[in-house]
């Protein structure tokens, strides 16, 4: 099957010229930029393990009407672009797997529509996947900051308002990708988008976390050591976030900054030839999200558990 437009394609730029890589792949580093030969069987079991588990996350909160508030409602989307995410690379490493041994064989025309469909649900749940961490950090700072007012602030209404919103402008912005993927203001806005949203959760959890100390201080003062237990934990909790997010996200990102920027130079394109590792890494951010949003909860785990052992 044909690379993806918006994520596969880019493992070589089109700014940069066949001469120049294919110099660089004949220095003496080569063997360097070989990169990683990651197996299709990998995709395909990440992808499975990351719809399992947000697939168990959307049905415990559909089950537990204790967890039908905004909160869990952004986790919820949160866990359906995850979804997509793994629907889009099962359905494409299948293909390529039955291509690959003959069992499938698919004239190219079809090939470029199913491609573009696949193209359009993956760039979707990179956009929404990265609103939804941002909405979900906002939807926290407000729980923290104006507790007393959360409920009229946070109603009903604007978190469905919220949610159409990130799915519309997920849709169309995916759309627009997936026909001008080729070029550079198109990656631009893409790379302005991730460090928007990077920048927005590092202030808010930066403050969070200065608030939990400010607490930590305090009642440590007056010896409530569970209240300050908590505080900690909750202060630890938002650091993994930012740090799994970065981890997660930043190769792929950066990725596209030096497509932008040195198409054509030597370590530019032996970067390049990671590529793979770097989709890996956005799947297993789709498996562990579910760990640190949701599994977290304690009402969530006991729903889980019951969705497991089919107690509805």
């Amino acid at each position: 099957m044909s690379a993806l437009a918006p994520l596969r394609l880019l493992r070589e730029p089109w700014n940069a010229s066949d001469g120049n890589q294919s110099n660089v792949t004949a220095g003496p580093s080569s063997a360097w930029c070989q990169g990683l030969n990651i197996p299709n069987e990998l995709f395909l079991t990440l992808g499975l393990v990351s719809l399992v588990e947000n697939l168990l996350v959307v049905a415990a909160i559909l089950k537990n009407r204790n967890l039908h508030s905004p909160m869990y409602y952004f986790i919820c989307c949160l866990a359906v672009s995850d979804m997509l995410v793994s629907v889009s690379n099962l359905v494409e490493t299948l293909f390529m797997l039955l291509m690959e041994h003959g069992v499938l064989v698919i004239r190219a025309s079809i090939v470029r529509h199913i491609d573009n469909v696949i193209d359009m649900l993956i760039c979707s749940s990179v956009v929404s996947s990265l609103s939804f961490l941002g909405v979900i950090a906002v939807d926290r700072y407000i729980t923290i900051f104006y507790a007393l007012r959360y409920h009229s602030i946070m109603t009903l209404q604007r978190a469905v308002v919220t949610m159409a919103t990130v799915w519309l402008a997920s849709t169309v912005s995916s759309t627009v990708f997936i026909t001008y993927y080729h070029n550079n203001a198109i990656l631009l806005c893409l790379i302005g988008f991730f460090l928007f949203m990077l920048v927005l959760m590092l202030v808010l959890y930066i403050h969070m976390f200065a608030l939990a100390r400010h607490h930590l201080r305090s009642i440590s003062s007056q010896q409530k050591q569970p209240t300050v237990y908590r505080s900690l934990k909750g202060a630890i909790t938002l650091t993994i976030l930012l740090g799994v997010f970065f981890i997660c996200w930043g190769p792929f990102f950066f990725h596209l900054i030096l497509i932008v920027t040195c198409p054509t130079n030597p370590f530019c394109t032996c970067f390049f030839s990671y590529f793979n590792l770097f989709l890996i890494l956005i799947i297993c951010n789709s498996v562990v999200d579910p760990l640190i949003y949701a599994f977290r909860s304690q009402e969530l785990r006991r729903t889980l558990r019951e969705v497991v052992l089919c107690s509805w």
